[in-house]
């Protein structure tokens, strides 16, 4: 997942986020004006004039000193970079100079430094190590900063301005007018063209907005934490493996209760604890502590958002707010991404019963009487695979500890693929003593980007694997990338490895795609860099890098047993391969699920009185038939935080979306040798230098030669021979 430095707070325009975070992903905004501010902190304050945040950083790449910075450093912060950004806007506004690309466009593209580089500190931190003081802050900042982005969005003489370039942009060069037409758009979609009752309704919704979604991502925070799974006696935990067990009780002890054990819940409905846990009353508590959480403190809040988001369309001159978003996506249209959705159902579907009729089978040769039921899923699947495959899922872990996935795997690939070599910079400060950060360096030795490794779940760490960027690649304001990977694998015990799963292993590879798409970005305007494309475009590089997991070279590199180095026997690794495609009914299933549900809430019409949560879900699984009472939606609406709280209203759909393109692209390169630096700079130079300077799918048809089919994703997930 892409994630942005402002995606907790409201959805901002890629343009704008510029403006204000130096260039990170994601479209269409929530968010309002305010009259030009003024800092409440002068230079008499101590933590005003110490405040290491008003200066550039002196630090290689800009990186932040996190050593220095103090919470209470970002008030302040933000207060004087909103009002430094206010009057370099008006400034531009209400300039006597004829409007220009250069005293109009690059001059919005320059301001905000101070305002820029303190949302790139603080929104690392909301998503990585989160606490009282730093949510009170998140909560407060919301409107203000959905209000000071209104307030450069429907000025109606800067957009004057930002409109006269935009008709006279034919004389610019190609990636000047990419930029220009981004930004009307990104204008116009905001409301810029609507009179002044219209723009009022806006920004009030805006503002209301902007709380209701960290309001959300709050609560998930919390209810999460609160509904972990306190286990009492060893003896419940049978089938898990020693290592697990002994994480749960350090987790348990660090909660506060030495001797019992807790299971810490993850951000999907799903718990990877539920393949090996033999107490079935476990699971199902397990499984309900996940599936049924926070329906009374999220669901009028997700129920509110979706209604506000229907309005706000309208306002706008839409039929409702997918039609919205989608118009600046790559689908365009939600029947475009219904049709897509509902004609993979039935295929899905039908595998997904024939997988259930095979799980049943194995409930009663278990000596069991019982109905399939959710939490009995995963259990008795691993059993079916188990059988099918001989697979042992924790001899398997033993040949993916950590930090030999990532340096002889994700790194090796990297090296094989682009040239780039990763040397451990131990001299940086971090966030957070788990982070490990690493220089990047070109095949001509080039230093090219810094990159934060950060893997390990704890308290204060949102749930799931995520990109960030804390300094986006720009050559207008010469900066070189600063990039950050998070995952959540169990810290282990000290001493202990850190093994993982491989769907943990696949991951790192994921977030990795995201990482060389914003440390390989070449373009000029921070507006455009890195991974600022449409959100159905974002996820091809990081589904792309997916498959160099299960490379033969690269498995040889990487999948060596933690305590002997023996390299994994050819006949574990031969059914760990053919084993991938087990269960892609349920992931499908999973996956449709909740992309679907995603659509049908933002596909609400105007005015619509949302009620109950689960009654929603079930009325809109059943519509497209795709309602499995033992297969749950990945997430469930109280937490589905990418399209309530993140930036992926009506744009979950593009994780299918891009795998036809990662799967399309991954067939071609396979029949062009497959992993060579040929290939790789190929890959690169079309699509991981170009950022949104030019158009995604040109992008692709420039690597490819053509548009993508959909037979490689079928291949890919065993829906297809």
């Amino acid at each position: 997942m892409r994630s942005t430095s402002l995606s907790q707070a409201l959805l901002l325009t890629p343009t704008l986020l510029a403006l204000l975070a130096g260039g990170a992903c994601n479209k269409d905004a929530e968010s309002t004006t305010v009259p030009a501010q003024t800092p409440t902190q002068d230079d008499s304050d101590p933590v005003a004039s110490d405040n290491p945040l008003f200066s550039a950083s002196t630090l290689p790449y800009g990186v932040p000193d996190f050593t220095a910075i103090e919470i209470e450093h970002f008030r302040p912060a933000f207060e004087k970079g909103m009002a430094e950004q206010t009057a370099e806007m008006k400034a531009i506004a209400e300039s006597s100079e004829a409007p220009s690309f250069e005293n109009t466009i690059v001059a919005m593209e320059k301001s905000g430094e101070l305002l820029r580089r303190s949302s790139d500190v603080f929104f690392n931190l909301t998503g990585t190590v989160s606490n009282d003081e730093i949510q009170a802050i998140e909560a407060e900042l919301a409107p203000k900063l959905s209000a000071h982005i209104d307030g450069i969005r429907l000025d109606g003489k800067l957009f004057a301005r930002v409109e006269a370039v935009y008709e006279a942009r034919e004389s610019l060069d190609p990636e000047a007018q990419r930029l220009v037409e981004e930004t009307y758009k990104d204008f116009v979609r905001a409301g810029a063209k609507l009179d002044e009752a219209q723009k009022e309704k806006v920004k009030a919704i805006n503002a209301e907005l902007s709380e209701l979604t960290t309001k959300f991502s709050q609560n998930l925070l919390a209810f999460s934490k609160a509904r972990g799974v306190w286990v009492e006696s060893k003896e419940e935990l049978a089938g898990l493996s020693d290592a697990d067990i002994a994480a749960l009780a350090a987790a348990a002890e660090a909660g506060g209760k030495p001797g019992q054990y807790l299971i810490a819940l993850q951000n999907t409905t799903r718990h990877p604890l539920l393949g090996s846990l033999e107490n079935r009353e476990l699971r199902e508590k397990l499984w309900r502590a996940s599936a049924e959480r926070g329906n009374d403190e999220n669901g009028p809040v997700l129920a509110r958002i979706a209604e506000l988001r229907a309005d706000k369309a309208q306002i706008l001159g839409y039929p409702n707010w997918a039609t919205y978003v989608l118009e600046s996506q790559m689908a365009k249209t939600p029947e475009a991404v219904f049709a897509m959705l509902d004609d993979l159902a039935p295929q899905v579907m039908a595998k997904a019963k024939a997988e259930a009729k095979e799980i049943q089978k194995a409930i009663k040769a278990d000596g069991k009487k019982f109905k399939l039921e959710p939490w009995d899923w995963l259990y008795y699947a691993e059993k079916v695979r188990a059988k099918k495959f001989d697979l042992d899922e924790q001899q398997i872990r033993g040949y993916f500890e950590m930090d030999r996935v990532m340096q002889d795997g994700v790194f090796f690939a990297m090296n094989k693929l682009f040239g780039i070599t990763f040397k451990e910079r131990k001299d940086l400060p971090v966030y957070h003593p788990d982070v490990r950060t690493f220089e990047v360096f070109d095949a001509d030795g080039e230093s090219i980007a810094l990159f934060y490794a950060d893997y390990f779940a704890r308290e204060g760490k949102r749930g799931g694997a995520w990109m960030n960027e804390i300094v986006g690649q720009s050559k207008l304001l010469g900066n070189k990338p600063v990039v950050v990977n998070c995952l959540n694998v169990p810290k282990p015990p000290a001493g202990q490895p850190a093994l993982m799963t491989f769907d943990e292993t696949q991951t790192m590879f994921h977030e990795m795609g995201h990482g060389v798409h914003g440390m390989f970005s070449d373009v000029t305007y921070p507006s455009l860099s890195g991974t600022s494309v449409p959100r159905d475009f974002v996820e091809f590089p990081s589904q792309f890098e997916e498959d160099w997991a299960i490379d033969p070279a690269v498995l040889a590199s990487y999948t060596r047993h933690y305590e002997s180095g023996e390299p994994i026997p050819d006949a574990l690794l031969k059914k760990l391969l053919a084993s991938r495609q087990f269960n892609q009914g349920f992931d499908s299933l999973e996956y449709l699920g909740a992309a679907l549900l995603d659509m049908e809430y933002h596909s609400v019409a105007p005015g619509t009185k949302i009620g109950d949560a689960a009654e929603f879900e079930r009325k809109a699984l059943e519509k497209h038939g795709v309602y499995h009472p033992a297969i749950p939606p990945r997430y469930r609406p109280p937490y589905f935080a990418h399209v309530f709280a993140g930036g992926y209203s009506a744009g979950y759909y593009a994780y299918i979306w891009t795998e036809v393109l990662a799967a399309d692209a991954f067939a071609f390169m396979g029949t062009k040798g497959g992993l060579t630096r040929e290939n790789g700079d190929a890959f690169r130079t079309s699509i991981l230098s170009k950022g949104n300077s030019i158009d995604p799918m040109l992008q692709y048809v420039d690597f490819r030669g053509q548009e993508p089919t959909v037979d490689a994703l079928l291949r890919r997930r065993g829906l297809k021979k």
